[in-house]
């Protein structure tokens, strides 16, 4: 069997590999190993066709890190709704002192806060946000 096959064959493992990790980090390798390859295909004497390959999949994982693709996109865990099902519902709100308000809800009595930009007025308002024992609000509107 010649090189460029076997490095062939290994990138297509890996490829393979990737489909059930997600993380795009065997595909950068993976790219490595075609550019040994590559230079298997050229005639290249095999310890070239390995260094080619390290540089090459450490060039791409490197550029791979500092791509947007590698960042998570957090939300903070008191704004993320998969985190906190309350998030997103509905509380009513009677009678407000500035920008602070008393509510019953889920059968409790929980402090509000608005949202910079939100209206006190009385009425239904979104749950944006939970600090603790506050929730913080918007106009059902916004």
């Amino acid at each position: 069997m010649h090189d460029w096959m076997i490095w062939f064959g290994m990138a297509g493992i890996l490829v393979i590999a990737e489909i059930f990790t997600g993380t795009f980090y065997l595909l950068m390798i993976a790219l490595g190993m075609l550019a040994g390859g590559a230079a298997a295909l050229t005639g290249v004497a095999f310890a070239l066709q390995m260094t080619l390959a390290a540089i090459m999949g450490a060039i791409a994982t490197f550029l791979l890190r500092k791509s947007s693709f590698a960042r998570k996109h957090k939300v903070p865990a008191a704004r993320d709704p998969n985190v906190n099902l309350d998030i997103g519902q509905t509380v009513d709100v009677a009678q407000w002192h500035g920008n602070h308000a008393r509510a019953m809800y889920r059968g409790a009595m929980w402090d509000i806060e608005l949202m910079p930009g939100a209206v006190a007025v009385t009425g239904t308002f979104v749950i944006r946000e939970i600090r603790g024992s506050h929730l913080i609000v918007a106009n059902t509107a916004s």
